[in-house]
């Protein structure tokens, strides 16, 4: 048994004992160091980092891509494959299934996969960054081949509600133990409202993929945001969200029913310069961090971690609150209960901070997976 000692995200002193089974006892300990330990980060929508990308089928990016996100505080990341032809989602999902099958280390840390189309608006603005070739209406017969290559580890599938087929479609997802999401779309507020009741629960990056220009009052935001059946995913990278706007979206749909996402793409965490990707072509990573389709003002994915949006994020929330909505918030929405959490019986993903003058979030020196120190001081 080990001990990692210092301050909840709400200040309490303890002392947290684990092991490989799990955390054994969270004790009181008030005269704990003032450094900070919170459970290690949930990101349920992962595109790649420092160069490896999920969506690159002549990569094996999983196992690489697992471990660097430990020094990113992330424990527990969902893979998320965006919009392609049948092909090439089924090799990738193939190839993730198959990294899944040989590394215990990746199975512990990829509860399962994200798709992010190609079921999605073909609209521009609203499609972002995808393909425009490969974006289609709902196909169950051609998910259920997909979820049998991926050995049944798509958890989550983002879809636009409007599309032909796409309610029907929910609920087939949502029978078959798939966590319907909303993203990329031009959806109604009565698309909105049937796809919640049809088994929808999740939007995706809420706020983002839509055109610059939208009406004031029949946008497809008000009704995710009333929608009380529907969690809201933020990317909270200083880029995606200008900070009034994130505040906005967390008080209205209230922090109990959001969750941090990074939307991290293969060039996060990259210096900045000019690069060809597999997916998106040419993109540019700016000086400030932001990932852009080159020439444009376009994003390309977020170039942040989530420790990078947590972080971001307590500028405007308190720290235990964003803790929560990177933790978890984001493992119960997924079915994780014993994740993203300081309690006895709990995995024992944990990280431990320094704390900056302030008493923010400062350097990151323990990191703990599943019992296993991976990043020691």
């Amino acid at each position: 048994m080990t001990v990692l000692e210092g301050r909840t995200a709400a200040g309490r002193g303890v002392r947290v004992r684990y092991s490989a089974a799990g955390i054994e006892a969270v004790d009181d300990h008030p005269s704990a160091p003032e450094v900070l330990v919170i459970p290690g980060l949930v990101d349920l929508q992962v595109n790649g980092y420092g160069g490896l990308d999920v969506n690159d089928p002549s990569a094996n990016a999983l196992p690489a891509l697992v471990r660097a996100l430990w020094a990113q505080g992330v424990t527990t990341v969902y893979p998320t494959i965006v919009s392609a032809d049948d092909a090439t989602t089924t090799r990738l999902v193939t190839a993730a299934a198959a990294a899944r099958a040989d590394d215990p280390v990746v199975r512990y840390g990829v509860p399962g996969l994200h798709l992010e189309g190609p079921y999605i608006s073909s609209v521009d603005g609203a499609r972002g960054a995808h393909d425009p070739a490969v974006i289609r209406d709902p196909d169950a017969d051609e998910f259920d081949r997909w979820q049998n290559a991926a050995d049944g580890a798509i958890a989550i599938m983002t879809v636009a509600p409007e599309r032909t087929g796409a309610i029907e479609f929910t609920r087939h997802l949502a029978a078959h133990g798939v966590l319907p999401s909303i993203g990329h779309s031009l959806a109604t507020a009565d698309d909105v409202h049937a796809f919640a009741a049809a088994g929808g629960r999740l939007s995706t990056h809420l706020g983002n993929a839509l055109p610059a220009q939208l009406d004031r009052h029949r946008n497809p935001i008000w009704p995710q945001l009333t929608e009380d059946r529907l969690t809201a995913g933020l990317i909270a990278d200083g880029h995606h969200l200008p900070g009034d706007t994130f505040a906005a979206l967390v008080r209205a749909k209230g922090v109990e029913r959001c969750v941090l996402t990074s939307d991290a793409a293969a060039l996060a965490g990259c210096a900045p310069g000019d690069y060809q990707t597999a997916v998106g072509g040419s993109v540019t990573v700016t000086p400030d961090g932001s990932l852009r389709l080159t020439g444009t003002p376009y994003l390309a994915g977020s170039g942040a971690s989530l420790l990078d949006c947590l972080r971001w994020s307590t500028n405007y929330l308190p720290l235990d609150v964003a803790v929560t909505m990177a933790t978890s918030t984001p493992a119960d929405l997924l079915g994780l209960h014993d994740r993203g959490r300081l309690e006895a019986g709990a995995r024992a993903d944990l990280l431990q901070f320094n704390r900056t003058p302030a008493g923010g979030l400062g350097e990151l020196t323990t990191v703990v997976v599943n019992g296993q120190a991976v990043l020691k001081p």
